[in-house]
């Protein structure tokens, strides 16, 4: 049965939301943003009234397909003009004049640093008959590159704790080269997607002279002999407006190395189609590229096989075209390509292609589709490791190369597995299992005995013992969807319709929202929350059908799923609407964005962090056009007035209540451009009627989230909770653990 249809909910009582409206016309209703004083006073809990900041109404207009949108806030899209820059200072004043005053704050960031202070460990990768991981003491702002000598002992490779003295510059990727003498690694500065690739002789423990700069979110890979590399390569922005120009699509380079970075030749030119842009791996021969043509708007693939020696395209063979469905490659043996498809699998399947004659009427089934969605596939140790996913878990089972089950492996109970990562010839390969309450152990797979031993375990200060997880599915508005939603808490718990509870999700780009470790969620336990994360529409945990229902025209369904998780948690006497906070970040900004501006009343407390929260524009920036497949885009009529209907700025009605809200972002991110957060924040201030504090808390020197230093995560953890406990009326906190009830 599809698992869009299947009815095994725990609770079928639904209730109708109520209507959402906005202003008959959209200028009309968004010029009554400009009523009202400059500054807006509100008052909070234990706070003289705030006086946000002054944001400058202009009277910009923007007409999309005969309709008129006010753009009021447009300004603040430039972030380093001097408006905008003062504007940030005084909301950053504003924001820890707050923060810093509440009580329960200096509780909270000591019992986060205390429980973040432990030692862990990155998944180990081997190529040339060496082994790298990363490590990080406990307190380290950035994690340290350790290499396994010969006796076993770890010895430093490269420590980002000495690239810059504020720390914000992170060792985003690291690839050593095929013989293990050359280790490739790309720093991040500031959190930015851009990426400085520089080369390190490990024997020497120098850098080579060879520096990369025009590279994006990584896509490397080392040439067969050592001697170069292959990387995506883009135009480089214009001065000055590298965190906001938009990201042109890359063509594939080499470099040699000891040659200058503007000599690099290139091996595959971009595609000329405007809504078509590519990747690509390197064959187990290395002697071809398989290059991924990627459609923006249907995320549909293309495959192309490119001879490291090519020519020109006479000498490229095509694996898959047609832009019919999903190809991933995953490795192959030489003569044989294997493939992870969606193609009439939603659940996913894995085909064998024959390099030699790759016409379709030659592909061949090799793991079919099954009742589980393929979360992912590793071709290691002469074996296909398929991870699959049953209900938002990880299930791990090893196949034959020719698609014969072994065994499946056995894992420590419900959660999340990953890694399996390695060379074909690989005698074992290593993987993380984690939950939501057991940080990621690093576990060492035998492929010659079938089994897991523990390379690595982390000691955390939690008692694991007081808490529980389980899973409960509820149905959605549409009486028919069943979600399922993971829930924790401690096991004596009084389901009195009064415990705090934060309720945080993503819905989007197929991702999937697996059982993870997270030490502030370990804070919100103990602090007596409890957590709860649904597993919307829109991700991928019941494969592309899922993924589907909550794109473009059907977007509505995930904020439809994430609101009835609230219900189902309201009427099961788990809390109440001024108890409930709700949080997500990137996409999952956008949930909370829509779905506290379509039903503010249900939530006490809104923590969007680097949402998306202007539809209308967001494919302007950066990378934003590749998001086009989830979203649509303005351009298109019929999605432009979906995205009119859910985009959060754009639904922030006049004079509204909205639940106490803390926006957070941060200057340097260049992959959701903090302009959809100050222009959301803008708005909220001056339409807020309620006396719920609307704050927006920018960080400096951070993007994304991707290298953020510890320490600045442990800020942000504080400020973000201690900002729930203040406004969800949570008791005292002395010190934690234990919780005070």
């Amino acid at each position: 049965m599809n698992r869009l249809t299947k009815a095994r909910a725990m609770d079928t009582n639904g209730s109708n939301s109520s209507a959402r409206t906005r202003p008959s016309s959209v200028r009309a209703g968004v010029a009554l943003l400009a009523t009202g004083a400059a500054f807006a006073a509100v008052a909070c809990k234990s706070h003289e009234p705030l006086r946000y900041p002054n944001a400058r109404f202009s009277d910009h207009v923007d007409t999309y397909h005969d309709t008129e949108v006010p753009d009021p806030y447009r300004w603040l899209e430039d972030p380093d003009s001097p408006e905008t820059r003062a504007w940030i200072e005084a909301q950053n004043e504003l924001s820890e004049n707050y923060l810093s005053k509440l009580w329960d704050r200096r509780a909270i960031e000591k019992r986060l640093t205390e429980l973040w202070n432990y030692e862990r460990y990155g998944l180990p990768s081997r190529r040339g008959g060496r082994t790298l991981f990363t490590k990080n003491d406990g307190l380290q702002d950035q994690s340290v590159l350790y290499m396994l000598d010969d006796d076993g002992e770890p010895r430093v490779v490269l420590d980002p704790n000495t690239f810059s003295e504020d720390n914000t510059i992170a060792l985003a990727s690291y690839v050593l080269s095929w013989n293990g003498r050359y280790l490739a690694y790309a720093l991040s500065d500031g959190g930015s997607d851009w990426r400085e690739w520089r080369v390190r002789d490990i024997d020497a423990g120098v850098d080579l002279d060879d520096v990369i700069t025009r590279n994006k979110f990584g896509n490397f890979a080392w040439a067969g002999d050592d001697r170069g590399f292959y990387y995506a390569r883009y135009d480089a922005p214009a001065e000055g407006t590298e965190l906001q120009a938009v990201n042109s699509t890359p063509d594939i380079a080499y470099h040699r190395l000891g040659s200058r970075a503007e000599d690099d030749r290139i091996v595959v030119a971009r595609p000329t189609e405007e809504d078509v842009s590519l990747s690509f791996s390197l064959t187990e021969d290395k002697r071809a590229l398989v290059v991924t043509h990627w459609n923006t708007t249907s995320g549909h693939d293309e495959l192309i096989l490119v001879p490291t020696d090519s020519t020109g395209e006479a000498d490229h063979v095509v694996v898959a075209d047609g832009f019919d469905a999903q190809y991933s490659y995953i490795g192959d043996d030489g003569n044989t390509l294997w493939i992870r498809t969606d193609l009439d699998a939603p659940l996913w399947k894995v085909i064998a292609v024959d390099r030699a004659n790759p016409a379709r009427e030659n592909w061949r089934d090799l793991v079919p589709e099954s009742e589980d969605a393929i979360q992912g596939v590793s071709a290691v140790g002469g074996k296909l490791v398929v991870t699959y996913m049953k209900d938002a878990s990880s299930r791990v089972q090893v196949f034959e190369l020719d698609g014969t089950p072994e065994s499946e492996i056995t894992l420590p109970g419900i959660g999340s597995a990953y890694g399996f990562g390695g060379e074909l010839d690989a005698t074992d390969a290593f993987y993380s299992f984690t939950s939501f309450t057991q940080a990621p152990t690093i576990y060492r797979y035998d492929f010659a005995t079938g089994t897991s031993e523990v390379f690595r375990k982390p000691q955390v200060d939690f008692d694991a013992s007081l808490y529980e997880t389980y899973q409960v599915f509820y149905l959605s508005k549409d009486k028919h969807t069943t979600v399922p939603m993971f829930i924790t808490h401690r096991k004596d718990i009084d389901l009195n319709g009064k415990n705090p509870t934060y309720l945080y999700g993503y819905g989007g780009f197929n991702v999937s929202l697996t059982p993870s470790f997270s030490v502030p969620n370990l804070v919100w336990l103990e602090m007596g929350g409890v957590l709860a994360i649904p597993n919307l529409r829109g991700g991928g945990e019941y494969g592309e059908d899922w993924h589907a229902a909550g794109t473009k025209l059907k977007k509505q369904n995930v904020f439809d799923d994430f609101a009835y998780a609230a219900r189902w948690l309201i009427r099961n006497d788990y809390t109440i609407p001024g108890k409930l906070a709700i949080g997500g970040g990137s996409n999952g900004g956008l949930l909370v964005g829509a779905c506290m501006t379509q039903e503010p009343w249900m939530y006490g407390a809104a923590l969007p962090a680097v949402g998306v929260l202007d539809m209308l524009r967001y494919h302007k920036f950066t990378i934003g056009w590749a998001w086009a497949r989830d979203y649509g885009t303005s351009d298109n009529k019929d999605e432009f007035l979906a995205l009119l209907d859910y985009s959060p700025l754009h639904n922030v009605r006049p004079r509204g209540s909205y639940p106490a809200t803390l926006i957070t972002t941060a200057d340097h991110d260049d992959r959701v451009v903090p302009a959809h957060s100050f222009k959301f924040a803008a708005t909220l201030q001056a339409n807020q009627e309620s006396d719920n504090p609307i704050l927006i808390r920018i960080e400096t020197r951070a993007g994304h989230g991707s290298g953020k230093p510890t320490k600045k995560r442990i800020a942000e953890a504080a400020d973000r909770w201690a900002f729930v406990h203040e406004n969800l009326g949570m008791p005292q906190i002395d010190r934690l653990p234990p919780v005070i009830r």
